[in-house]
């Protein structure tokens, strides 16, 4: 027989091992032959005969059988069944040492160093799987088997464990025998009656493993079901399209505790993490779901697990010298425990914690009296615990003498009651005699009276079953994957469909159930909605807290649990670091006050800012406001600038002293212009009045008196009638005043021209009826003006309106003009006659005679073109009501300027001087 029979001879194997149906396809049975370490020897001899010679080897291919190359480890759990679930667990810590001399295949021995919590899992899964059993609506007729091995916490442990659990146990590849399954369910170790391989596996305790093994078993469509993995890239359907898992992604527990922070308003945490995935990934998504909430993180220090002394030193004294009074802590509870110890070393016990599920319940931490003086009042998120009915009889009522092939319970009962419970099950790989009588001359054996019903340790503790209930959950998916697979529903709709009749329990297909498993939806014993969503399932957890008993220990109480995004706490019943109930502050900067605003520190986080106060105008009405916002127009900002409150009118009143004070002064002009009336009616026979045209003097006086009556009406409250009537009595009383003065200096002008020869004719035209007929025609051309002042009032009169540009508490109500042409008229007017005034009267001043009025008119025009020319910048940049008070100042000083100038000299000789109110005095030159 030549190579090319060779190769037939293996393709025939492969055509008899599709046609038993014992794996899906068959690329199955070629990874279950290659993986589980198994190759025909004719093959191997081959390739030794294409050394000794092509000869040799063809005729020793003619006489060998197929043998596996290893004998797969004893360390495992087994019941066969009309289907059969694999377990993979970590329930040895120590693996042995070994020797990669790569001169023979590595001898795979047992590891050492039974972990107490992964055997309680162990026990969940068989506790579920008969329970099931023992149902009689799920899986009715069908009886679940198991088989369970240890992966020792290592992934090639795990990898080889998985693969002989997929490819089955046989010893030799002789496939045209079908397998034989015992009739009767019994356990065992060294009896196992058949090589049936398992459609699903339960394990993959960690995300490393859970990745590597759901890459190996995708192509063969076994499903992969982990109870711990929680890394959130097992979440990539493309990348893992056969991993399911009990246990929530890290994702949310990040998302939880995020939100726990914002709840508790923490905006300065210090961070911790594994220098690994679950940290990085969790801290991402920490900072990611805090954004915008204005939560910084103060620092981020990474624990490598081979550094881990040297790393957790370095993160305690950043710690230490942190302003931050919560630490958020993402690692292994191996590595908190270190960095706890350094807090102790250093005295740093006034900070808060926040656990992820890693540690916040670790039984380690929670025993160490190191922790109870560090890390008192840790809060924090766990997985969800729940009760498993039952659970906590069936362990205590384990024992071996009941179970004599269970190696797992018979070395559990040498640890825990220091004898030896019996001979060990012998199988393969099984100790030596020697070996085996050794170890039991160091134990006394046991009495038969031992039990679990009195023990308390981590194994027998069911308080808080929260991996525990994660295993029991994936059996009991697992479970009703089956139950719809068998019971058919829409079977021709099923992926991989090949006949339109349902499987036996002897023909299930991998592939098919992964289809029901993403399909999965059911309701626990517990009564609890359970289905996968891209094989996840919901977001559960507990919130624990770490608190303070009376004999100084520590105990773990839940406060509040976590439903997808919804948490529901109960803060009274938390007991913080400080040992009060009230919740600690973390903060990088104290929150502003309302008033304030926050301002940000140049090149520091957002966290921390300085308090600004707001400007006038603005308020801040919250705690911690970003920005001061504007009032409206119509308000103003209070003392502290937390409220807008309406303005406040100001006008210049009566009642305040600077009203008072003008119209007392206005009053006074009146005064002394009436008394300055009555003297001269009472002396209007004397020259000194005759002289000086007594008729103009009177109607002078009287339009000063105006004057000063007009100057009262800018003062009090604006109105709509005030505003109209202020401009035009302010026109037509200086009008007219500024009009009899201009006839006075004409009049002078023209009783000395006409003194010249041949100008005699000249005076005619200036006497008395001359005079008020200047007077009239001035006049009437101000009632001109008059005339569109009233239309122009009428049309878009002055309104009293708030000034609201002027900013302030206080806004000046004036009368505000809705078109300045009409005033600027009027005033432009009066600029005009008291220029042409000034003007004649300059002309006139040295004109001899002691009656001469020129100087006086030209001197107090002076005073009046210089009072209204300072009056423009001082009334523009005069703010509010004092606009008002600088019109009104104008007015009176003006017309105080003409009183006195005019007919202060004139009473003087009057009622002084009698003697010089002469005729022949005043013709004097």
């Amino acid at each position: 027989m030549g190579f090319t029979d060779v190769i037939k001879r293996q393709t025939k194997i492969d055509v008899v091992q599709r046609s038993r149906g014992s794996l899906s396809t068959a690329s199955m049975s070629w990874f279950s032959w290659l993986f589980t370490l198994r190759l025909c020897s004719a093959a191997l001899l081959l390739l030794v005969g294409s050394q000794l010679g092509l000869r040799l080897g063809l005729q020793m291919v003619q006489t060998v059988t197929c043998t596996q190359w290893a004998t797969p480890s004893d360390q495992g759990l087994f019941k066969d069944g009309d289907v059969v679930i694999g377990g993979l667990f970590s329930l040895f810590h120590n693996p042995p040492a070994i020797d990669n001399g790569f001169t023979e295949l590595p001898h795979n021995k047992p590891c050492t160093g039974l972990e107490y919590l992964p055997l309680q899992y162990m026990y969940a899964m068989v506790f579920a799987l008969e329970e099931i059993n023992h149902s009689n609506s799920l899986l009715p007729g069908v009886k679940l088997g198991y088989r369970i091995r240890d992966s020792c916490a290592l992934p090639s442990w795990a990898m080889q464990a998985a693969l002989s659990l997929v490819g089955g146990d046989s010893a030799t590849c002789d496939l045209a025998a079908p397998p034989e399954y015992s009739s009767v369910y019994g356990e065992g170790i060294g009896e196992r009656t058949g090589d049936q391989p398992v459609p699903l596996i339960i394990g993959g305790s960690s995300s490393i493993t859970a990745m590597i093994l759901s890459r190996i078993l995708a192509p063969l469509s076994i499903p992969l079901m982990s109870y711990t993995a929680s890394c959130p890239c097992l979440s990539d359907r493309l990348q893992y399209p056969n991993f399911f898992r009990t246990m929530p992604s890290d994702i949310y527990q990040a998302r939880a505790i995020a939100q726990l922070a914002i709840r508790l308003n923490w905006t300065w945490i210090g961070a911790v993490i594994a220098n690994n995935d679950y940290g990085h990934v969790a801290i991402k998504v920490f900072q990611e779901e805090t954004q915008g909430a204005g939560v910084c993180l103060a620092f981020i220090e990474t624990l490598q697990r081979e550094n881990i002394v040297m790393d957790a030193r370095r993160a305690a004294l950043t710690i230490q010298a942190s302003t931050a009074k919560v630490i958020l802590i993402f690692t292994w509870y191996t590595d908190v425990r270190e960095l706890f110890l350094q807090l102790a070393n250093i005295n740093v016990t006034d900070k808060q914690f926040l656990a992820s599920e890693a540690w916040s319940t670790s039984g380690n931490l929670l025993q160490d009296p190191i922790t109870s003086n560090v890390a008192s009042g840790v809060l924090g998120v766990a997985i969800r615990s729940s009760a498993i009915p039952g659970f906590e009889h069936f362990l205590r009522g384990l024992n071996p003498s009941l179970r004599p092939d269970d190696k797992f319970l018979w070395e559990f009962w040498e640890m825990v009651f220091g004898c030896s419970p019996g001979a060990s099950p012998l199988s393969t790989s099984s100790p030596s005699p020697t070996d085996r009588l050794s170890q039991k001359a160091s134990l006394p054996p046991c009495s038969g009276r031992e039990s679990l019903e009195e023990v308390q340790n981590l194994f027998t503790d069911t308080s808080q079953l929260r991996v525990t209930y994660n295993v029991y959950l994936a059996v009991y998916a697992s479970a009703h994957a089956l139950h719809n697979l068998l019971s058919c529903p829409n079977r021709d709709s099923s992926p991989g469909n090949i006949s339109s009749t349902c499987s036996s329990p002897k023909q299930i297909k991998p592939i098919e159930v992964l289809h029901h498993l993403n399909n999965l939806n059911f309701t626990t014993p517990q009564g609890e909605m359970f289905y996968f969503q891209e094989g996840n399932t919901p977001a559960k957890y507990d919130l624990v807290n770490w608190q303070n008993t009376p004999e100084g220990s520590l105990k773990l109480v839940l406060i509040g649990r976590v439903d997808g995004f919804d948490i529901n706490l109960d803060p009274s019943a938390i007991q913080w670091n400080t040992g009060s109930n009230q919740v600690p502050v973390s903060v990088c900067s104290e929150g502003c006050s309302p008033g304030f605003r926050k301002a940000n520190r140049k090149g520091e986080p957002l966290c921390c800012f300085d308090c600004i106060p707001c400007a006038e105008g603005e308020i801040s009405n919250h705690t911690g406001s970003l920005i001061c916002e504007r009032c409206p127009s119509e308000f103003w900002s209070n003392a502290k600038r937390t409220a807008c409150v309406p303005r406040q009118l100001d006008f210049l009143s009566f009642n305040e002293t600077l009203g008072f004070i003008l119209a007392t002064v206005a009053v006074s002009g009146v005064s002394v212009t009436t008394a300055v009336f009555v003297v001269f009616i009472y002396y209007r026979q004397t020259p000194m009045v005759r002289a000086n045209n007594s008729e103009l003097s009177f109607l002078l006086l009287l339009s000063l008196k105006l004057c000063f009556l007009c100057s009262l009406v800018f003062i009090g409250r604006p109105s709509v009638w005030t505003c109209r009537f202020q401009q035009a009595a302010f026109g037509i009383s200086f009008v007219l005043c500024v009009s009899c003065l201009k006839v006075k200096t004409i009049v002078v002008l023209a009783a000395f021209r006409s003194a010249r020869p041949g100008a005699g004719s000249l005076m005619k035209w200036f006497g008395p009826g001359q005079q008020r007929g200047s007077v009239c025609l001035f006049s009437c051309i101000q009632v001109r003006f008059v005339f569109i002042c009233i239309v122009w009032l009428s049309l878009s009169p002055p309104v009293p309106q708030a000034d609201l540009t002027i900013p302030g508490l206080k806004v000046t109500l004036e009368c505000a003009m809705s078109s300045v042409v009409g005033f600027s008229l009027v005033l432009g007017y009066i600029g005009l006659l008291a220029c042409t005034c000034l003007l004649l009267a300059f002309l006139a001043r040295k004109l001899p005679d002691n009656f001469n009025e020129a100087k006086l008119i030209t001197f107090s025009m002076l005073i009046f073109c210089a009072v209204w020319i300072a009056f423009v910048p001082a009334y523009i940049s005069s703010p509010g009501k004092y606009t008002v008070a600088v019109e009104i100042f104008a007015i009176l000083a003006s017309s105080f300027g003409l009183l006195l100038c005019i007919f202060a000299p004139k009473c003087f000789v009057i009622l002084l001087r009698p003697e010089k109110n002469t005729k022949k005095h005043l013709m004097a030159r």
